[in-house]
């Protein structure tokens, strides 16, 4: 009889335990879930700042699953988004002005001129992100990080304003389905610039407030 007691007792005793390891996996497993933000979320709340939300929730939910997890990373993915439609866009133009040169058409310089300000908003955006690459948060809020935050505003904006200037080489509504198709592009390049400049100056303004709320 004793032994069925003791028995019983041990039973409990399993059971005990076995259902606390249980709560307290679970309990590490909800924390785990919660230590970083949802990252779809966080990328949707974070497009709500640029001027063409739509597009930049489009272009950037691919990196939902990623591990986007702060202002710095989406910004950086958002300027590679940029950088990698600018180079595509170019490829595009390249193979358009061939064929116009071989035609000897009277479009050529307003292409080429279009194509110089690709060239050029490429080369911005390539340095704004290898700048924003080597950031080295470690050090603190130094003058020399402040440097290299207005080095990147300074190369998306020109990136942004070339990007605008090859959009201006082709005015108005009625053109034809080439013109249209570059027009096309290149607004598509300078409006996800746009917001990859936005969303830069979301994640530079926590460093400048801190700043600014020094005594």
């Amino acid at each position: 009889m004793a032994e069925l007691r003791l028995s019983m007792v041990f039973f409990f005793l399993f059971i005990f335990y076995y259902i606390n390891l249980s709560t307290v996996e679970s309990s590490m497993a909800r924390a785990r879930h919660f230590k970083h933000p949802d990252t779809k979320a966080f990328i949707e709340v974070s497009c709500q700042t640029t001027l063409y939300p739509a597009l930049c929730i489009k272009c950037l939910a691919r990196y939902a699953n990623s591990n986007v997890r702060n202002e710095q990373q989406l910004a950086q993915v958002a300027l590679t988004v940029s950088l990698y439609k600018g180079r595509s866009t170019r490829s595009y133009m390249l193979k358009v002005a061939k064929e116009l040169e071989s035609i000897k058409s009277k479009e050529c310089p307003a292409l080429r001129d279009c194509l110089q300000q690709i060239d050029d908003s490429i080369n911005q955006l390539s340095h704004s992100i290898r700048e924003l690459r080597g950031f080295d948060l470690k050090a603190g809020m130094t003058d020399d990080l402040f440097w290299h935050i207005d080095n990147v505003d300074t190369w998306i904006s020109a990136a942004l304003t070339d990007a605008s200037n090859c959009v201006d080489e082709f005015p108005g509504h009625r053109m034809s389905k080439m013109k249209a198709t570059i027009k096309g592009k290149v607004m598509n390049v300078a409006q996800l610039t746009s917001n990859a400049l936005a969303l830069f100056h979301r994640y530079a303004a926590r460093y400048r407030s801190a700043t600014n709320k020094k005594p």
